[in-house]
């Protein structure tokens, strides 16, 4: 508990950004004064649910903290959900990167609290001060290598995958497909 004589002059909400931002690998091992500087380039939004944060195809301009809430990423247009967000979790960091197309949409389930942290306020941030840009540059690209990591070993637990059924093909044999084109 907070004594009488603590910082009264810290809103609550700046305390729970802090508390939030803090678990997100990328700003962990910032100190509060460059957590100020991180915090002051951040938009909150509040969304309904069902609103759409970003759609698949659109050019990435940042990242998403969720504070409160649920977000579906969701690949288009099979409507299949990769992944279910929760408070703490964040999403579209490699948009701060690059402006490619985003991969998938992005949409609330429930009302939700949302960080942003966009690619021109991270540029502006690097020219200012660019040891705190560094600090912010190499946990972003220490998740972006393992994601690609991650992203390969699928892959290539693909390509298994592939040739495995590839060799029980065997020739002579009738699919069921190729039955019906008999």
């Amino acid at each position: 508990m907070d004594s009488f004589w603590g910082n009264i002059f810290k809103r609550q909400d700046q305390q729970d950004t802090y508390t939030l931002l803090k678990k997100v690998p990328l700003f962990e091992a910032m100190n509060p004064r460059e957590m100020d500087a991180v915090e002051r380039i951040m938009h909150r939004r509040e969304y309904r649910a069902g609103e759409v944060v970003f759609r698949q195809g659109e050019p990435g301009v940042g990242m998403y903290v969720v504070q409160h809430g649920l977000v579906e990423i969701i690949y288009e247009p099979s409507g299949e959900v990769l992944a279910e967000l929760r408070d703490g979790d964040f999403f579209g960091e490699i948009a701060l990167l690059n402006e490619t197309p985003r991969s998938a949409t992005a949409k609330t389930t429930t009302a939700s609290t949302l960080w942003g942290l966009f690619q021109p306020d991270l540029l502006d941030l690097l020219e200012r001060d660019p040891r705190l840009g560094v600090k912010l540059m190499v946990p972003l690209a220490q998740i972006a290598g393992r994601r690609l990591i991650r992203a390969d070993a699928q892959m290539q637990e693909m390509r298994e995958e592939l040739a495995h059924y590839e060799a029980q093909k065997k020739p002579g044999r009738i699919d069921i497909q190729d039955e019906r084109s008999i």
